[in-house]
């Protein structure tokens, strides 16, 4: 397979790729298998895996984290979900808190550095389902996270090779770059979703957050988002702090498995500063930067024929690693 991407004739905009996954992949062509599993605190995370996990335990695995309010529903995940099962490869989408229709239960939330429940999960999915090949995939804010878990972990790391797509490795340039041009659309949509997502769980859970109902229409910003509540919630002074802590740039040379990150050139969520110097990067990370392609877009082929280059790419790069000991 070509490992270069080359965008649908006429759709190198952007705007356009970014856009066009939720054209194709409207319709979800299977439903999953949901699991929700406690956590040790008292909260919960929902899983939703491609087939039964228990009766799939034997096969290579590869685990989603989705992007900042993402879900299964997200044109890319339950594409690479459908794309893992003609593979034979058990694939599962990990929600992280609030993300799958439901608000959780305790206060805190996620964010771009919240690796612990990605730690439980991954734990528990070796203790529960035995050995066998598992590999990961972050999306966005979930590819950040999963960068900051990564390093973090370093060599104890129970995956054998994980993928990076389109996340903002450096926090604070990203969400000014949001705040500028057309991107201020993406920053009004973004900053929508939070505040209902916010609303849900202040309706539900009054007392649990340090914020009123009626101060949140005062937020136009994810900055601001991440001042009010974001920060407060997780223990951070500020968004400054937050973004300082929780970017996962600094921290890709203590990664120790073979790691692939795509980027595209012109990901309108992205500023330059995500883009890592080639001779900071370990010889185990791959890093390809692609010049179009936008947001987890990556939509090629025709009009008549797309193709997701992203559903081909990430699991021919992963299978060496996954089906190697099979």
């Amino acid at each position: 397979m070509d490992a270069q991407f080359q965008p649908m004739r006429g759709a190198a905009n952007p705007h356009i790729q970014t856009l066009l996954p939720r054209l194709f992949r409207r319709k979800i062509k299977q439903q999953p298998v949901w699991q929700r599993l406690e956590l040790p605190d008292g909260d919960f995370i929902d899983l939703a895996w491609s087939e039964d996990p228990q009766q799939a335990r034997h096969k290579p695995r590869l685990v989603v984290f989705h992007g900042l309010e993402g879900s299964f529903y997200s044109p890319y995940a339950h594409g690479l979900l459908d794309t893992c099962k003609d593979l034979g490869w058990l694939c599962v989408v990990m929600h992280f808190r609030g993300c799958s229709g439901e608000p959780n239960r305790s206060p805190r939330a996620y964010h771009s550095g919240e690796t612990s429940d990605t730690r439980f999960f991954l734990n528990w999915l070796q203790e529960n389902l035995g050995q066998s090949p598992t590999a990961a995939v972050g999306y966005s804010l979930g590819g950040n996270m999963l960068g900051c878990y990564l390093a973090e972990e370093g060599h104890q790391v129970p995956l054998q090779a994980a993928v990076i797509v389109s996340a903002p490795l450096m926090l604070a340039p990203c969400s000014q770059q949001l705040e500028q041009g057309f991107s201020r659309i993406y920053n009004r949509y973004l900053v929508g979703q939070l505040k209902q997502s916010t609303k849900r769980k202040l309706s539900r859970y009054p007392e649990i957050l340090p914020l009123p109902g009626l101060a949140l229409k005062h937020i136009h910003s994810l900055r601001e988002f991440d001042d009010a509540i974001t920060a407060p919630l997780h223990g951070f002074k500020d968004s400054s702090d937050y973004y300082q802590q929780c970017s996962a740039l600094p921290l890709l040379p203590k990664i120790s498995i073979p790691l692939l990150i795509i980027h595209a050139k012109d990901d309108p969520f992205m500023a330059a500063e995500v883009i890592p110097a080639k001779e900071s990067l370990p010889d185990n990370i791959e890093y390809q930067l692609t010049a179009h392609g936008g947001h987890v877009g990556f939509v090629g082929g025709t009009w008549s024929k797309p193709q997701m280059w992203l559903e081909q790419r990430i699991p021919e790069w992963l299978k060496p690693y996954l089906e190697k000991t099979l």
